[in-house]
């Protein structure tokens, strides 16, 4: 069985300055674009440079865990030039990132229902992620065909096959259930982005988001940098994390300045 990290809700994570794990839906690509007048592919190519830049940005800064959100299980309602745009730019950016990523000892991991992957798209996912298997640096999450629900259900359905028969899901635990979510090697997230204005998470990491501080940024995503992610973290550093407690019973260092 995988290791676990604590859990919001059965007890109280460790809490620092720097988020540990930053979890980002990178929304307004095509909104940049057509500000421009550009077709929205171009504001997919060019969002690629944000995610270098956040990458780079979560090193230096001493996060753990970057996760992006790339493709929903809802995102194949597109139109389908679109999603066979974003399938070939998620193909190409792999074969020229991984040597990069694998060279600043970055682990890539990918999540979500991947068997819908063309198999040579397959493929390259599973070379990208056993070449930096072993890395021990940040490790950098890309959900692609993911979805909340789904992570939540195919967990349901391999902790029922684990148990080998319903009586034993009676005494199931929120651990037991967690150890089969797409995310069980990461810490829930500290900290939640959406670039370009919106103000929901569309069924992104359901589970692990229960006691993450969000934050919403009106920056499209091609235009957001490693300012506006210290701006993001700055804003998180002003939250009391309290996890079902009173002001009161904080340590003194982790109460919000008045």
């Amino acid at each position: 069985m995988p290791t676990l990290f604590p859990s919001a809700t059965q007890s109280i994570p460790p809490v620092s300055a720097v988020p540990k794990h930053i979890a980002i839906i990178m929304d307004g690509n095509g909104r940049w674009a057509k500000k421009r007048f550009l077709p929205r592919v171009a504001g997919h190519k060019r969002g690629v440079e944000s995610v270098r830049q956040a990458v780079s940005a979560c090193t230096a800064l001493g996060v753990d865990y970057l996760t992006l959100f790339a493709f929903s299980s809802e995102n194949w309602r597109r139109p389908q030039e679109e999603v066979s745009f974003l399938m070939e730019l998620f193909f190409k950016v792999l074969e020229r990132e991984v040597e990069r990523l694998h060279d600043n000892n970055i682990r890539l991991k990918i999540i979500g229902a991947t068997h819908r992957f063309s198999p040579s798209l397959l493929e390259r996912v599973c070379r990208a992620q056993e070449k930096t298997a072993a890395n021990t640096g940040l490790t950098l999450t890309v959900a692609a065909d993911y979805g909340g629900r789904w992570d939540m259900l195919n967990a349901m359905q391999s902790l029922a096959r684990a148990c080998g028969d319903m009586a034993a899901l009676h005494t199931a635990t929120e651990a037991d259930l967690a150890r089969h979510l797409s995310m069980h090697y990461a810490p829930e997230p500290d900290l939640f982005i959406r670039t370009g204005g919106e103000k929901r998470i569309s069924n992104f990491l359901l589970w692990q988001l229960a006691y993450t501080e969000l934050h919403f940024t009106e920056t499209l995503w091609p235009d957001f940098d490693r300012p506006a992610l210290e701006a993001a973290i700055a804003s998180y550093c002003q939250r009391e994390r309290r996890f079902g407690r009173t002001s009161a019973q904080l340590d003194p260092a982790l109460r919000r300045a008045d």
